[in-house]
């Protein structure tokens, strides 16, 4: 389980399972998601909203993890864009620690 900070002052969090990353990873929402200028605000927020969204409507393979991943994150009362940059953050360092067990993994075989 990991916490990510919601906003500047610290006072807010908002808890993130490997489930929720799993999620991410399953349907690659962040992939084109961050223009290259790499700066995160609340158009992003927007945009991911809309994206995921779009994905629910479509019934494009939708599933019970990503409304999880919606009630719980997404469209959490405390997720504003710096709660956004801090779960791409923890996302980034998750996805490098699967990489790196998978490596090892391979190793020892």
């Amino acid at each position: 389980m990991y916490k990510i900070q919601a906003n500047q002052s610290g006072t807010r969090s908002i808890e993130i399972s490997d489930e929720h990353l799993k999620t991410i990873e399953k349907y690659q929402l962040f992939r084109d998601l961050i223009d290259s200028n790499g700066y995160i605000d609340e158009q992003v927020l927007d945009k991911l909203k809309l994206n995921v969204r779009s994905m629910l409507e479509a019934g494009t393979g939708a599933d019970k993890d990503l409304l999880d991943l919606c009630l719980d994150i997404i469209y959490h009362p405390n997720m504003k864009a710096f709660g956004l940059k801090k779960l791409v953050e923890t996302y980034e360092e998750w996805q490098a620690k699967q990489i790196g067990e998978a490596a090892e993994e391979h190793v020892a075989d």
